[in-house]
C-alpha cells in the first residue's frame, strides 16, 4: 500500500498571526522560522497519525484488495473518492465509477468496497483510488483540539530552535499533544 500526494493544501491549518499571539511575539523577526515550524508541525501530524488538517488530494497504490473486498483509507477525514482505477497485464487502466462503490466516510478509517471485486493484472499497485480527504480548505474548519495540539507542538519546537536545527524538529511532543489528538487517532491491533 503506497499513498502519493496529488495536491499539496493550499493553507496551513494555523496562521502566522496565530502562532504568534500564541506565543506573545511582536514583529517579523522569526516570521520564516515559525512559519517553517507550522509547515514542520503539521507535517509530523500527518506522517504520525493519517490524520490530514487542510483539503488535499492523494492516491492509493494497492497491489491486490481483501477477501472481503474492503478497501480502508488510512489518511482522512475522506471527503470524497475521485477516481478507482484498476489495471490489467496490458498496462490499460480501467475506470470504475465511484458512485457504484459503497464509501463508508463516517469511520475511521474511512472504507472503500467495490461493487464488483478488483482484481489486477499486475502484481505491483494494479489498483490506484484517488481521494480527496481533510477537514476543510481553511484552519477555521479544522478542530479547535487539533489547532490546539499543532500550536503546543510549534512552541515547543520554537523554544529548541537552537538546540535542535528545523530540518531535525520535531525535538519535543509537549504535554498534552497525545491527549489532544487521541480521539483523531486510528487505533491498530
Amino acid at each position: 500500500m503506497t499513498y502519493i500526494l496529488l495536491s499539496a493544501p493550499a493553507a496551513e491549518p494555523l496562521t502566522l498571526a496565530d502562532v504568534k499571539a500564541h506565543l506573545r511575539l511582536d514583529g517579523t523577526a522569526e516570521d520564516d522560522v515559525l512559519t517553517s515550524l507550522i509547515r514542520v508541525a503539521r507535517d509530523h501530524l500527518e506522517r504520525a497519525t493519517g490524520l490530514l488538517p487542510i483539503t488535499q488530494s492523494h492516491r492509493l497504490c494497492l497491489d491486490s484488495v481483501c477477501e472481503d473486498g474492503v478497501i480502508q483509507l488510512v489518511k482522512g477525514p475522506v471527503q470524497r473518492i475521485d477516481a478507482i482505477r484498476v489495471y490489467g497485464a496490458d498496462g490499460v487502466a480501467a475506470g470504475i465509477d465511484p458512485a457504484r462503490a459503497a464509501f463508508d466516510r463516517n469511520v475511521l478509517p474511512a472504507r472503500l468496497m467495490l461493487a464488483t471485486p478488483a482484481v489486477s493484472g499486475q502484481a505491483i499497485n494494479g489498483i490506484e483510488v484517488d481521494f480527496t480527504a481533510g477537514f476543510g480548505a481553511s484552519g477555521n474548519e479544522v478542530p479547535d483540539s487539533i489547532r490546539r495540539a499543532l500550536l503546543l507542538h510549534v512552541a515547543g519546537m520554537y523554544e529548541y530552535r537552537g538546540a535542535v536545527p528545523v530540518a531535525d524538529q520535531p525535538a519535543v511532543l509537549p504535554e498534552g499533544y497525545d491527549r489532544l489528538i487521541a480521539p483523531f487517532r486510528i487505533r491498530r491491533l
